[in-house]
């Protein structure tokens, strides 16, 4: 395998007609840019890696053309979630200024439900002030946690999770490129492991082919899958009430072995089906609580601890 940097960069679509899946997004969106000027604001939701980055990069390449770099900002909301963002670069970015040949420029927020209250409203206020000569296309898992007056000025879109044919088709076709072998059975078990997620995917893929050929057993040593069996051990120890061990165990494979919170808590679920427990249905409501508590922002690391500690006393 040649060193070609990040494949996920390398293969990312330049086109919309080229993003795989989200067929009707796409076509509407591409309905939408024909007439630029008539062009509204817009909002992408949906989880993560199924499109909606790469969409709104399609969008300013074809609305800008050779300008696209000089006349887009795009901003990750979740590392600048305050109103000092929306003041030093959206503001001034905004600003009308000798424009070129162009409708209009394009501010993209990525991960927009990250912003602080504060911000959004400021930033109601300039989508008011540039509307003749600025479109932002918002990014967000979450779009309730956007607030109605911004909703409202914006054309929405659900992108939705891409179906495994389609990522597997373009998992060979990267492989191919990159002249990687590959098992029907890796590339499953990469499917299964992103949920839908096609950048985790490509990752997952690349990180794999290092080890060799991208089969089942390398997939789960790339993923970190052979520590999920050490979830087990998670709930075991919190169910026998020892909830430092516990949580010394969980903090391991979050922090040392990159397993994601959501992840945990993913494994940990499907663990209380292995365990057959007693008090199956109590333990999968605390589960569930605290998926809800992260989701709408908690901090995962204090909500997974306190998960430990209440589940400890069911026993």
């Amino acid at each position: 395998m040649s060193i070609t940097g990040m494949w996920v960069e390398k293969y990312r679509p330049e086109k919309l007609s080229e993003i795989v899946n989200q067929t009707e997004i796409i076509g509407s969106l591409e309905a939408l840019i024909k007439n630029p000027i008539d062009m509204p604001h817009l909002m992408f939701s949906g989880s993560a890696g199924v499109g909606k980055t790469t969409a709104a990069l399609c969008i300013s390449r074809q609305i800008l053309g050779e300008y696209a770099k000089d006349y887009t900002l795009e901003l990750n909301a979740s590392d600048e979630r305050g109103i000092g963002m929306v003041r030093e670069k959206v503001k001034k970015f905004s600003r009308f200024a000798g424009m070129a040949e162009v409708p209009f420029k394009i501010i993209i927020l990525d991960e927009a439900d990250e912003m602080t209250s504060d911000a959004q409203t400021a930033l109601r206020r300039i989508i008011e002030d540039t509307a003749k000569i600025c479109r932002f296309i918002f990014i967000a898992n979450n779009i309730s946690k956007i607030i109605d007056p911004i909703q409202s000025r914006c054309a929405t879109f659900k992108f939705t999770s891409i179906p495994e044919e389609d990522i597997i088709k373009r998992l060979e076709d990267i492989a191919k490129k990159e002249k990687v072998k590959i098992e029907k059975k890796g590339l499953k078990a990469i499917y299964d492991y992103s949920e839908g997620d096609l950048r985790h995917a490509i990752n997952l893929m690349q990180a794999t082919a290092s080890l060799g050929v991208v089969s089942d057993t390398n997939v789960k040593a790339s993923a970190g899958l052979s520590k999920v069996s050490d979830v087990d051990d998670v709930l075991k120890i919190a169910l026998s009430g020892k909830v430092p061990e516990a949580r010394e165990k969980m903090i391991e494979l979050i922090k040392v072995y990159g397993m994601s919170e959501s992840d945990f808590l993913k494994y940990i679920n499907s663990a209380v089906f292995k365990s057959k427990h007693e008090k199956l249905s109590e333990i999968l409501q605390v589960i569930a609580k605290y998926d809800y508590r992260i989701l709408v922002g908690s901090n995962s690391e204090i909500q997974l601890s306190a998960m430990l500690a209440e589940l400890a006393n069911l026993e």
